[in-house]
Order: C-alpha cells, then sequence, then structure tokens
C-alpha cells in the first residue's frame, strides 16, 4: 500500500486516536504535549469571566517581552520572557519567570545594544514552543498586565498560532492606559515617564524580568489608587476605562 503522507496520514491517525496522538505522530511528543497543554489553557480561559473579581483580591501575572524587532509577521522573533507574580495587592518577586528564547535569526545590533541579549547568548536557549509552554504553565487562568501591551500581545498572538494553532484568549490590563485614565495631563506615558511619576526607581532597562517587576510595582501604586475611587471590580474597571 502507498505510504501516506501529509495531511491525508494526520486525517486518519486523528480518526483512529483523536488529534493528541496525530499531532505526536508528526511533530513528535514533546512537541505534542506542550501543544496540547497551551490549547487546554486557552480553552479554559474562553470558560472563565473574571469581571465579577473583587480588585484587591485579583492575582495577575504582570509581563514583558524582549523581541527582535516590532514585526512577527515579518520575521521578527521573541528572544526573552518575563513575568511576575502579583497577588493580594503586593509584587511577589520570588515568584517569577524568565527565559531567553532561541529566535533562530540573527538579533540585529540595535536590538543587542538596547536589550544586551547577544546572538551567543541565545544559541543553546530553548525553542519558541518550550517556553512558551512554560510561560503559560505559569500564568494559568491568571489576568496579564503589561505596560504598552499592543506590541507583547502582537508577539504573544503570533507564537501562540504558530505554535498551537490558538490566539490568546486571557485578559491582557494595559498600564498606559490605565494612567492615562489616573493622570490625564502627564507629558508622556512611556515606562520610564510613569515610574518617575510615580517614584518607582528605575533598575535594569529593557531586560524582560526587571520591565516585569517595575510595572507590577506601578500596577501596586494604580491598584491602590483605584481602590480609593470605589471601583472594587475588574468589571467596574474596565467600565471606566472604556469611557475615557
Amino acid at each position: 500500500m502507498k505510504e501516506q503522507k501529509g495531511v491525508g496520514r494526520m486525517w486518519n491517525l486523528y480518526k483512529m486516536g483523536g488529534f493528541t496522538p496525530a499531532i505526536a505522530s508528526m511533530l513528535g511528543s514533546q512537541n505534542a504535549q506542550q501543544m496540547a497543554f497551551i490549547r487546554n489553557v486557552n480553552k479554559e480561559q474562553r470558560k472563565q469571566s473574571m469581571f465579577d473579581m473583587p480588585l484587591k483580591e485579583l492575582e495577575v501575572v504582570v509581563f514583558d517581552l524582549e523581541t527582535t524587532g516590532f514585526y512577527p509577521t515579518n520575521g521578527d522573533e521573541i528572544i526573552s520572557f518575563g513575568a511576575v507574580m502579583f497577588r493580594g495587592g503586593e509584587v511577589v518577586e520570588n515568584e517569577c519567570f524568565y527565559s531567553l528564547v532561541n529566535p533562530k535569526r540573527k538579533i540585529p545590533k540595535a536590538i543587542v545594544e538596547l536589550t544586551g541579549i547577544t546572538n551567543e547568548m541565545v544559541q543553546d536557549a530553548p525553542d519558541l514552543m518550550q517556553v512558551l509552554h512554560d510561560f503559560m504553565e505559569f500564568v494559568g487562568r491568571r489576568l496579564l498586565v503589561a505596560h504598552a501591551s499592543g506590541h507583547d500581545k502582537q508577539f504573544l498572538n503570533a507564537a501562540l498560532w504558530r505554535t498551537s494553532k490558538v490566539n490568546l484568549n486571557h485578559r491582557v490590563l494595559d498600564t498606559m492606559m490605565v494612567a492615562k485614565w489616573l493622570e490625564p495631563n502627564l507629558e508622556g506615558y512611556s515606562l520610564d515617564d510613569l515610574l518617575d511619576s510615580c517614584c518607582i526607581p528605575i533598575t535594569e532597562r529593557h531586560h524582560a524580568l526587571q520591565d516585569s517587576i517595575m510595572t507590577a510595582k506601578l500596577w501596586q501604586n494604580y491598584l491602590a489608587r483605584i481602590l480609593e475611587r470605589n471601583i472594587t471590580t475588574l468589571g467596574d474597571l474596565y467600565a471606566y476605562l472604556s469611557k475615557h
């Protein structure tokens, strides 16, 4: 019998044993397990509504990515993930996540100078699938927080789709959006501007974990001010943000 290839082989495997055995055969068991985990986390996230959750009880993961550029659809890649837990109104710095990623392409000189991440440093780093799996395991079903989150969401969505054919179902709260509502008269809303405005020491910028920790401290400052305005749930906060 002629050997089956590609989609036909995968479809027969699917009929015999389901999606996981099919992708295990095509991709290898480890990648298959990682993909299945990522897909399941995103599936479960669709079932969860956080709008009634009291803000002071909300557990979030504050994260940041470093990348080779600005365009994931034009060959740019993630080179590091950083994240830190925020629980009970406090930054939990000993519960954090950091990993370099092998982008399988050359890091531009400007990015090396900006981030300090060199081609030699990522040469033996894990690939995107492995780090994305570990990152999603750390995040679980928690709300995500990031500063100027459009860039990070764009790359995270591209990574999820490329590795697992899913889109990000986690809500991402943007500290820049919150800042524009709380402090409408600031001249600038970069992370440096907002850290300076809140008297938060600036440490190592453009390092994914350090930027995550500083953003978490910024969120801590804003959360206290939000609660002072008698905004008590995530749904209430989104309602206010949508008007500004």
